[in-house]
């Protein structure tokens, strides 16, 4: 995968910025991942000055509806660091406010068959005049989030070249932590994405988005969470507001829930399932996966029963890794 290439109006002091922590003993590519959120920020909202100002803090400051409370914690806190160099180096930037960091016991929304049955209905009936394209993108879209386990940003991310439509193969590229993965897809979603391809893929470039607005541009993350609402709203499943869903990105919690127990209705040993779903959804290690899998184990008894003690062994306490 080619590595991301800062380009915002800060990219010389990013770069130097790494380089100085890498010197000083750091782990640089930590700083590098921190900052490539940043630099795709400055260039969203068309920064062509080495300015930061008041209404770019609060821009950046906000949470966004997919993020928890750690990430934001880690990001904002993160980048006040580099804020204070540029201010340091005579840069006019205003330095954002730290984050106090909010633990949370939030528990993600599983939907009922009858729920999804509902939710995708809702999906399917979908049409916009703003962008006829979404009439026959979104169902495409929400299902690979709903099959593959998908964070919404790498869905968003894929492009045309990103897409192995004879082996059912998407590649994920704008993915967390910058790391690249691989994920199949099954027969009925590779039959969609193939008539989806038919009737849009001879418009786009390799390089371009498979999922556009209406300007043929990325589609937006936010443009994503209001339709979400309304599919909720149409399935009748409450929303419960801001930051207690159900969110996006529960359909990756609903995923991984119903992988794991279908690999250990198969027979597998979770010593056996536990890598393997961790390593489809992405993580860096398997405590990463944890919350997945007490969360299985909480939902169905005769799991639980069966592993009765094992998930405390393998991984002692909490994890605290995001997911």
């Amino acid at each position: 995968m080619a590595r991301y290439k800062f380009s915002s109006v800060f990219a010389d002091d990013i770069i130097q910025y790494i380089k100085d922590k890498t010197t000083a003993g750091y782990n640089g590519e930590n700083f590098r991942r921190m900052l490539i959120g940043f630099d795709k920020f400055c260039i969203e909202y068309n920064l062509t000055e080495p300015v930061f100002t008041v209404c770019h803090a609060s821009k950046w400051l906000e949470k966004k509806e997919c993020e928890s409370h750690t990430t934001h914690y880690s990001r904002i806190n993160g980048i006040k660091h580099f804020l204070i160099y540029l201010s340091i180096k005579g840069y006019d930037v205003y330095i954002t406010r730290d984050v106090k960091f909010k633990g949370t016991d939030f528990q993600p929304h599983i939907y009922t068959n009858e729920e999804s049955d509902r939710y995708f209905m809702a999906v399917d009936n979908y049409s916009s005049c703003r962008n006829r394209k979404d009439a026959i993108q979104y169902p495409v879209l929400f299902r690979i989030l709903y099959c593959c386990g998908t964070r919404i940003n790498e869905t968003l991310g894929i492009r045309r070249k990103d897409v192995d439509l004879d082996k059912g193969i998407l590649q994920l590229n704008e993915t967390k932590n910058n790391r690249q993965r691989y994920v199949i897809v099954g027969d009925d979603l590779k039959e969609l994405l193939n008539c989806y391809a038919e009737k849009c893929f001879y418009m786009l470039n390799d390089d371009d988005y498979i999922f556009t607005n209406a300007n043929g541009g990325r589609l937006d993350e936010k443009t994503i969470y209001d339709n979400h609402r309304e599919f909720l709203f149409k399935a009748g499943i409450p929303y419960l507001g801001d930051g207690k869903g159900p969110r996006i990105h529960d359909w990756r919690h609903h995923m991984a829930v119903y992988a794991f127990k279908q690999m250990i209705n198969s027979g597998f040993d979770m010593y056996v399932a536990l890598p393997i779903l961790s390593t489809y959804l992405g993580h860096k290690t398997i405590y990463a996966t944890e919350k997945y899998v007490r969360l299985t184990v909480q939902l169905f008894p005769y799991i639980e029963e069966k592993f009765h003690g094992m998930v405390d062994r393998i991984f002692g306490g909490t994890a605290d890794e995001n997911n």
